[in-house]
Parts: C-alpha cells; sequence; structure tokens
C-alpha cells in the first residue's frame, strides 16, 4: 500500500501497474483518492466513459477484466512531473468471444496527496483479431 506522506514516483506507477496486471482491484484502490475519477478509453462520451469514486472506479476497473478475462499490460514506461504523470503500455487481451487486442495506449494521471485523483486511460484504435489457441 503506497505511503500517502510521500510524493509520487516513477515506483509508486510500475507498482500501480503491477497491480493492474495481478487483476486487483483492492492493491488498486489502495493509489486511488476517495474521490477519484477513472476515464476509461471507450465509451459514448467525448471522454470514453466516467467513473467517478472509489466505488465506480472499482466497478470499471473489473468491467475491464470481464471484457478481456486475460488482460495484460506491457512494456510499462513511466513519468511524473509534480502533480502530473503518465504510463505507456502494449496491452494485450482477449475478448470472451475470441477476438484479441494488442494496441498500444498510455494513462495520464493526476495526483493529489500522494495518490491517483484522476487516471485517464488513452490507446490505439485498432480492429481485434481471431486469437491463436
Amino acid at each position: 500500500m503506497p505511503d500517502v506522506s510521500e510524493q509520487v514516483t516513477v515506483s509508486f506507477l510500475q507498482d500501480f501497474a503491477d497491480a493492474w496486471n495481478r487483476h486487483d482491484a483492492d492493491a488498486l484502490m489502495a493509489f486511488m483518492t476517495e474521490d477519484c475519477v477513472f476515464e476509461a478509453s471507450a465509451g459514448p462520451d467525448i471522454f470514453g466513459t466516467r467513473y467517478v469514486g472509489r466505488e465506480a472506479a472499482r466497478a470499471g476497473f473489473a468491467e475491464v477484466w470481464a471484457t478481456f478475462p486475460d488482460a495484460h499490460w506491457d512494456n510499462a514506461r513511466h513519468f511524473v512531473c509534480g502533480a502530473r504523470g503518465v504510463s505507456e503500455w502494449t496491452f494485450t487481451g482477449t475478448r470472451v468471444d475470441g477476438t484479441r487486442v494488442e494496441v498500444t495506449g498510455c494513462d495520464l494521471f493526476t495526483f493529489r496527496d500522494g495518490r491517483i485523483a484522476l487516471k485517464n486511460s488513452y490507446r490505439k484504435n485498432r480492429p481485434a483479431t481471431k486469437a491463436v489457441r
């Protein structure tokens, strides 16, 4: 669990990425503020789908894993500058219908009090392919 008295570091973002790859919602929520916002890369609005508050963000995170049960973020690269940060990654995942996605993307973060207040996610829009089994 992150120490809220410290400023956010690249190591903090790597720990957050590792929790995503473990599909560990409890660990992820330890990184988020109480009033956090998660803006997903897809959705009907200009900002994708927006999840406001811890329970909504947790549900949004779980939705990602339900859509892509084998979701994985690889090749993570992070940087932090004051109250903002970026994580770049390669996402791979297979939907329950058997189609596979492999795309690059990034998260833009806003930090407050040593935690993530906003996680704004972006990824390339690339057609899914048939999964190789």
